[in-house]
């Protein structure tokens, strides 16, 4: 994990974010790109002829010039390989053009101006078309402890395989790391396509050990269950993988992936 790159949207909680991903970049010797994406698409949707677009320009120019300067000051001491980039369009197109070259991208679990719950766009479409993981943090997160515990929440799927194998190098660092399969009824864990098993080996192979969990639902559902387990061992990451049935059936219907990121209070490693 050698490129980091990191959504530098302007908001209340900028800063911490930051100081989360410098975390990443200092454990792991990274680079740490800065992206900041300039929203020109808000004022295209209401008007055709560009005056709107035109006026906001220097605005967003401005402000986009503001926060570059405070990053560079709160990164002079840093001792971080970074670069800062600029790009105008929608967070997640932008993110997705910069990504190609990314070992791991870093964003909120809110996109700006979005009330709270509201699931992260820009998250889900990365999740799903980046070639990388992507880590979705806490709205407040100020800190990334690589020594905590992690929880990889798995169902046999092509998706939890690849989220397992993206997150290999955070998981290297984990103080302890939880396989967990969240009981159906009627189904038992070995009649998955990949029993946790499977999983729990291809971790031995790399060095990992991990301690294979069968969680039950009750009357909560997936997501619940998964985060109450992560928050009872004290997990500091919960690995993923994203959108297991199509991307239309989860927004009509729900889904773990979207109820996961409705309520982000632990990092999220996603990736499809």
């Amino acid at each position: 994990m050698k490129t980091i790159l990191f959504n530098a949207a302007d908001d209340e909680a900028f800063t911490g974010r930051l100081d989360a991903a410098l975390d990443l970049a200092r454990q792991f010797d990274a680079h740490l790109t800065l992206l900041h994406a300039m929203p020109y698409e808000a004022a295209a949707t209401i008007d055709f002829h560009g005056a709107a677009f035109a006026a906001m320009v220097p605005v967003w120019r401005e402000e986009a010039a503001k926060l570059r300067e405070r990053t560079l000051t709160d990164l002079a001491n840093e001792g971080v390989s970074w670069n800062w980039v600029e790009s105008a369009g929608p967070v997640a197109l932008a993110m997705l053009r910069e990504s190609s070259l990314s070992d791991l991208i870093v964003i909120s679990a809110r996109d700006a101006h979005t009330a709270k719950g509201t699931p992260s766009f820009t998250a889900g479409e990365l999740a799903l078309t980046a070639d990388c993981p992507v880590l979705v943090l806490p709205e407040t997160y100020t800190r990334f402890e690589t020594g905590a515990p992690a929880l990889v929440a798995w169902d046999g799927s092509a998706e939890a395989s690849h989220a397992l194998k993206a997150a290999l190098p955070l998981l290297r660092e984990a103080g302890a790391v939880y396989l967990a399969t969240v009981g159906e009824t009627g189904k038992s864990a070995d009649a998955l396509d990949l029993p946790p098993v499977k999983g729990a080996d291809y971790l031995s192979r790399h060095g990992i050990a991990c301690e294979m969990v069968e969680l039950e639902c009750g009357d909560k559902d997936v997501a619940a269950t998964l985060l109450g387990a992560a928050e009872a061992r004290k997990a500091g990451l919960i690995v993923m993988g994203a959108y297991g049935r199509t991307r239309l059936t989860e927004r009509i219907f729900g889904g773990a992936t979207r109820r996961m990121l409705s309520d982000v209070r632990i990092p999220l490693l996603m990736t499809n």
